[in-house]
This record gives structure tokens, sequence and C-alpha cells, in this order.
């Protein structure tokens, strides 16, 4: 594969590899569900706007549309990590590629090939596993239930997520998506806000994992996605951006012991080798440009 081609899937591989700590440092706090997202998101806004020159220009009514979407995906997400294991919020949150095909054509006007069909039965296949097991609460996981139910939700909101930093990240037009970036976690952190006050006892310790969690895990994984997202397709990076399941329950389990279920499992291990056997076939073709966006 062309050194043009590989930088923009590497960048994505990266940021999963940041995303996949995520489960475990939110588990690894006694802060609650709203606060971890409120502070997490406050720390990543601020950090963005530093880290990255676009973040201050190029602002408009569509990043802030696009950062609505993507303020509910990390509030969904953390308030399910709370409630569920770490593997079932992030495989249900996977489904995120069924949900392109309807969106990716009508959005963005990209062409669906039959080979991304075939992966998005497969998806959908490892959806109904991770949904037919019935975990037990423990203490890393106490509401289940109610965690996939919002789990599932996050793989819809991302879903208009990817395609949102697409449009706006359009660089045919100019476009910047880290507007949207740092716009989605402001309104994060401010919708939060009510739910994460008055704060309580905390730790140290609490502090610093949402620093971690807000500056790389958050800041710099979403720098890498809105770079890699000019040069590749939504779906291609949606699925690109599957390989961070393979990791999340492995440092949930390291870190907590928490062992998700063979249902789960099962479900995992169909998803990415349905996204290996995707991007195998992406890499043995010629870099394709970005589409135009409607």
């Amino acid at each position: 594969m062309r050194r043009g081609a590989a930088l923009p899937r590497l960048k994505l591989v990266a940021a999963a590899l940041l995303f996949s700590t995520g489960g475990a440092a939110i588990k690894a706090t006694t802060l609650t569900g709203w606060q971890v997202a409120c502070f997490r998101s406050g720390v990543a806004a601020v950090a963005v706007f530093l880290l990255a020159r676009e973040a201050r220009r190029g602002w408009s009514w569509r990043a802030l549309l696009v950062g609505v979407a993507y303020a509910a995906t990390l509030i969904l997400f953390v308030t399910a990590n709370k409630l569920t294991t770490s593997a079932n919020t992030i495989f249900l949150q996977a489904t995120a590629p069924l949900y392109m095909v309807v969106l990716s054509p009508w959005l963005l006007g990209e062409k669906l090939r039959r080979e991304d069909l075939l992966v998005m039965a497969a998806v959908a296949a490892g959806l109904a596993l991770v949904l037919a097991g019935h975990d037990a609460p423990v203490a890393t996981a106490p509401d289940p239930a109610r965690g996939n139910v919002l789990a599932a939700m996050s793989g819809l909101t991302w879903a208009l997520t990817v395609c949102g930093l697409r449009w706006v990240g359009d660089e045919t037009k100019g476009g910047s998506a880290v507007p949207s970036v740092v716009a989605g976690n402001a309104i994060a952190f401010l919708a939060a806000l009510p739910f994460a006050l008055p704060l309580g006892s905390s730790r140290t310790v609490d502090w610093a994992v949402i620093g971690y969690l807000g500056v790389f895990q958050i800041g710099v994984a979403y720098l890498l996605v809105t770079s890699g997202l000019r040069q590749v397709t939504a779906i291609e990076a949606s699925i690109l951006l599957l390989v961070e399941p393979a990791l999340n329950p492995f440092f949930a389990w390291l870190v907590h012991g928490e062992k998700p279920s063979a249902f789960a499992i099962a479900g995992g291990l169909v998803i990415l080798g349905a996204t290996t056997v995707r991007t195998w076939i992406d890499t043995r073709r010629p870099l394709e440009p970005a589409g135009a966006v409607p």
C-alpha cells in the first residue's frame, strides 16, 4: 500500500488505540457517569482548542449542529460504561456502520459497494450476539440492561457524528472538522453540568484520570480522527475505528478484572473479523479521493 494511502488509515487506528483505554479509565473513577462525562469533555474542549489552530477558526452553524450529535455520543458512552461492561458498551456503539448504510449515501453522496453490505450483515450478526447475552450485575457494571440501551443509542449518534465530521471537514471546500470537536465537548460539558453537581467527595486519582481522558483519550484521539477523515470515506473510517473493541475489553479486564459474557465475546469477534476483511480489501485499492458533500 502506498504511503499516502496508509497514513490517514494509520491515524484512525492510532485514535482507536487511545479510544480503547476509555472504558477502563472511566470505571477507575469514583465519580458518577454524569460527572465523568461533564469534566472529561470540559478538559477536552480546552485541550483541543489549545492544541489545534483549526479549532480557533471556521466556526459555523454546521460545526454546532455536528457538535450536538457528538455531545450525545460522549455522554451516552460514559453513562453506559458506568452501567454495563466495557465490552458491551463498545460493541454496541460499534454498530455505527449499520446506520452508515443509510446515512452515508444520503448525507455524503458516497457510493456503497457490495462488500460494504456484506460487512454490515456481519456487524448485525455480531450485534445480535451481544444483545443475546444476559449479564448479571457486578460492581463495575451494576445495571447492564439500562447500560446496553444507552450503548446501542450511542451507535446511532456515533454514525451521525462520523458523517457530520466528514461533512464539515470536506477539504475540497477548505473546511475543518476540529471546531465540531470543540463544540461537541463544550455542549456535553454544559449539558451534563447540572447533573454533575454537587460534586461531593473525590480523590486525586479521579482528577488525574479526568485529565488523561480529556487530553489524550478525547483530545489527541479526535485530532487524529478529524485528520484521517479527510482522505478516508465515512464508512471505511467507522469500520477502521472498530479496531477499538479489540483492546477495550482487554484493558477493562486487566485493570478491573471485568469479564464480558461469552455472547459479547462472540459478537465482538464477528465484528472484528468483518472489520479485518473489509480493511484488507481497502488496502489493496488505490486511495479514493474524498467525495463531494451535497
